[in-house]
């Protein structure tokens, strides 16, 4: 015979005291933070520890403090607060225009040369939803950092994260007017010799670059680049300034090329391409501000060129 689990019949505000004195450290505190009295906060936990037949609290004239059975409780009760907050917040999405606070990460470059853009048109669509845009270099952990969102360019995820792939960026080089005018454009690969190359290293790795025409031909380049960086935003600024030949991201090249500042060198020559994706915690049901903005950043970017090339669209790592 299967053994019946008895049905709980405490109340969820009391759960929620409970869970916030733990959290807090004193009833005093979480009293302020449910905005209730402290009376009312200690009756709470006193009906939960009647409503369950366990003693959660352990109390002294200075403190209380989770009893092992509390803390038990506690590891569990408030995953299921969370579970709760979020299908509550799934069903106002269903009946509600998107709204809330964003906080997204992307990598320093991006961040600079790209999403100015892209969180302007978002919030001129949604102004209901407000946005926190961490620049960042670093793969910061989401559910430490409370991040809705990341966006990464290429590369495997974690454990437990979730990843979309929203388009594949190109890679090409590119030279300022001055700097041409200096050193005239490379006619083919090889007169790339003759010029200053900028590269951001650790954004494409150690090995050296290989070029593609678009119709099937690839060549090796194994040249050592005059000018070595970190990110792209600043071989950007360096080519820019006339430094020599920066090898770019086609999207954060894309506003100097419009405004005439750089040109595009060596024609349809380009190096490998770079999936963006947009990673989230897995298991979890992604609110609708979320769901909107990596439509969003994929619509945007698919209408500037990067469009989603691979087949591969979502990545679910545990």
């Amino acid at each position: 015979m299967v053994a019946r689990t008895e049905t709980f019949r405490g109340g969820l505000d009391d759960v929620r005291a409970f869970c916030a004195v733990v959290d807090l450290g004193t009833v005093t505190a979480a009293a302020a933070t449910l905005q209730e009295t402290k009376g009312s906060v200690s009756r709470r936990i006193s009906r939960l520890e009647q409503a369950l037949g366990v003693r959660l609290m352990a109390r002294t004239s200075r403190a209380v403090s989770p009893t092992a059975e509390g803390l038990a409780f506690y590891a569990k009760a408030q995953d299921s607060l969370t579970l709760l907050d979020e299908a509550a917040e799934t069903a106002r999405d269903a009946r509600t225009v998107p709204a809330g606070h964003l906080r997204i990460t992307t990598s320093i470059d991006f961040g600079i040369e790209v999403m100015p853009e892209i969180v302007a048109s978002f919030r001129a669509a949604y102004p209901q939803i407000t946005v926190e845009m961490l620049n960042t270099d670093a793969r910061l952990d989401l559910a430490a950092n409370r991040i809705d969102l990341a966006l990464r360019l290429g590369g495997a995820e974690e454990t437990g994260y979730r990843a979309m792939v929203l388009a594949t960026l190109a890679l090409a080089l590119y030279a300022a007017p001055a700097y041409l005018e200096r050193r005239p454009a490379p006619a083919d690969l090889a007169d790339l010799r003759d010029h200053d190359l900028i590269l951001a290293r650790e954004r494409i790795g150690t090995a050296g670059l290989t070029l593609s025409d678009g119709r099937g031909r690839t060549e090796p380049l194994s040249l050592s680049p005059a000018i070595r960086v970190s990110d792209f935003a600043t071989a950007l600024r360096l080519t820019l300034a006339g430094a020599g030949i920066g090898h770019l991201p086609s999207l954060v090249a894309a506003r100097a090329v419009e405004a005439g500042q750089i040109v595009r060198v060596l024609g349809p020559w380009a190096t490998r391409s770079s999936t963006l994706r947009a990673v989230t915690l897995a298991g979890r049901e992604l609110p609708a501000r979320v769901q909107v903005f990596r439509e969003h950043v994929r619509a945007v970017l698919a209408s500037r060129g990067c469009r989603r090339d691979s087949a591969e669209t979502h990545t679910e790592y545990r």
